[in-house]
């Protein structure tokens, strides 16, 4: 079995099972049906999604999730598939990250999942899942995603306050972008410290934002005005 249209009874079925949590029917239906754990769901656009990321698709957190994760592994579900179609090849732990969902995060990454795959939306589509989390602000996805060894690049470093990170990647690098970033993440001391590397406070960044439009966004209105008066 290689792909269902996503209104394929089958299609609805384990759809249904995965975001209900309800294992015990998923396991049913990947016995009966063979091949099932490695189908494609494919969208009216012709994007395909395997099952595991229909289990980490928004807004995830489903019930049960590292349970449904466990029973399509073992039923053969590939742990690092790839979205197929659109502008990016996301692996489910990106779309993970991008939820928040941790012990999704957690249950993949112990599965084998790979911490640094690239294909994101981010970073002109070769961002990691730690990419995602930082730049969609799921902050406790990426700090699992730092616990569990990621490496941030100077803008994620920066939307984190991993300072001494920031330090060592701050030579050379985009200065202005961390700085924007180190705003989005609410992170005073990244952000006074990228101010004296010579980064722009003016410099307009990602959703046509200043860095402190940034922070005032994310609720961080004393890092707003701070910035603003510089």
């Amino acid at each position: 079995m290689t792909a269902l249209a996503h209104d394929d009874p089958l299609a609805v079925a384990v759809t249904t099972e995965i975001h209900t949590g309800d294992v015990d029917g998923l396991q049913d239906l990947l016995a009966v049906h063979g091949g099932l754990a490695t189908a494609r769901i494919v969208d009216p656009q012709g994007n395909g999604r395997s099952l595991l990321h229909v289990l980490t698709d928004f807004p995830g957190n489903f019930p049960n999730g590292p349970a449904t994760a466990a029973a399509l592994i073992r039923a053969g579900a590939d742990i690092n598939a790839r979205f197929e179609g659109g502008p990016h090849r996301e692996t489910p732990l990106h779309w993970a990250a991008s939820c928040d969902d941790v012990a999704m995060i957690y249950a993949l990454l112990d599965a084998g999942a790979d911490i640094e795959a690239d294909g994101s939306v981010v970073d002109g589509g070769q961002g990691t899942p730690l990419a995602n989390a930082v730049a969609f602000g799921q902050w406790k996805a990426a700090r699992a995603l730092v616990e569990r060894g990621a490496r941030p690049n100077l803008w994620q470093a920066s939307g984190l306050g991993l300072m001494d990170r920031v330090r060592e990647l701050a030579p050379g690098g985009d200065l202005d972008g961390a700085l924007w970033c180190a705003a989005h993440g609410g992170q005073h001391e990244a952000a006074e410290f990228l101010l004296g590397q010579g980064a722009d406070p003016h410099r307009v960044g990602y959703d046509d934002l200043t860095p402190a439009q940034a922070a005032a966004r994310g609720g961080f209105h004393a890092l707003a005005d701070w910035l603003r008066a510089r």
